[in-house]
């Protein structure tokens, strides 16, 4: 898949569409779901560039990295939202009856989460779910390897939050050797589970679903929004200008 480098992360040129059908027909893939903070803690942390840069696909997420990809390549790229991901890919999979297992989050959110996708989706194949308890991604790895090793499966969706689900599947995938396609989507479960509430799409294409999403957890998101939102427009700028 063809990358643009945007910030210090290769961006993949794709849409929700090619996402969808890869994840749903071919192995070995992982995704990242790419927005502002992911770049601009990519340029600061080398363990975390390295990381996401080894994934299959990294996609432009956030309306700023979406906007970013477009003016570098000078085509128009829409973002590839998460969450959308996760409902077509679900959707898509019906009918290939694609097995799918998920992995982070605690059990009142993926509990609920499951029982909506159930109602949405009575055909889905759910093989089941792990909620571990708090421990560092080398940790996971370390403990769950072998047991995820052994899921006969075919998407495993990571809630771990950035940027330890990220890290989580890039040391995973590291140390098994599995066909499992491996995507980390955040806040994804929450959304669905209706434990937060998801902004409106018109909100979100106009560049404003960070402000619900502060408005919801300030204390977590508040410097990732005011700060890395701003360094991304810096960080931008020196690239456009200074080719770096």
């Amino acid at each position: 898949m063809k990358t643009t480098k945007v910030l210090q992360t290769n961006i993949s040129e794709t849409d929700i569409d090619h996402v969808s059908e890869v994840l749903n027909t071919s192995p070995k893939n992982r995704v990242a779901i790419c927005n502002a903070n992911t770049l601009v803690r990519s340029v600061r942390n080398v363990e975390i560039r390295n990381s996401i840069n080894n994934f299959t696909i990294k996609v432009p997420d956030g309306f700023p990295v979406a906007k970013a990809l477009s003016y570098l390549t000078k085509q128009k790229f829409s973002r590839v939202d998460g969450y959308k991901v996760f409902l077509q890919t679900i959707e898509n999979g019906l009918s290939r009856g694609t097995r799918h297992y998920f992995f982070g989050n605690n059990d009142k959110v993926t509990l609920l989460m499951i029982d909506k996708l159930r109602k949405k989706f009575p055909h889905m194949k759910i093989a089941g779910y792990l909620c571990p308890e708090v421990m560092s991604a080398d940790d996971l790895v370390e403990k769950y390897k072998e047991e995820i090793k052994s899921l006969n499966i075919d998407i495993v969706w990571v809630s771990l939050g950035f940027p330890k689900q990220e890290l989580f599947i890039d040391k995973l995938c590291n140390e098994i050797d599995t066909s499992i396609n491996f995507v980390g989507v955040g806040a994804v479960f929450e959304w669905v589970a209706g434990t937060k509430k998801k902004a409106p799409e018109w909100i979100a294409n106009l560049g404003f679903e960070w402000v619900l999403r502060l408005v919801q957890d300030p204390k977590r998101l508040y410097k990732r929004y005011l700060i890395d939102n701003t360094l991304f427009i810096l960080y931008f700028l020196r690239q456009v200008f200074f080719h770096r």
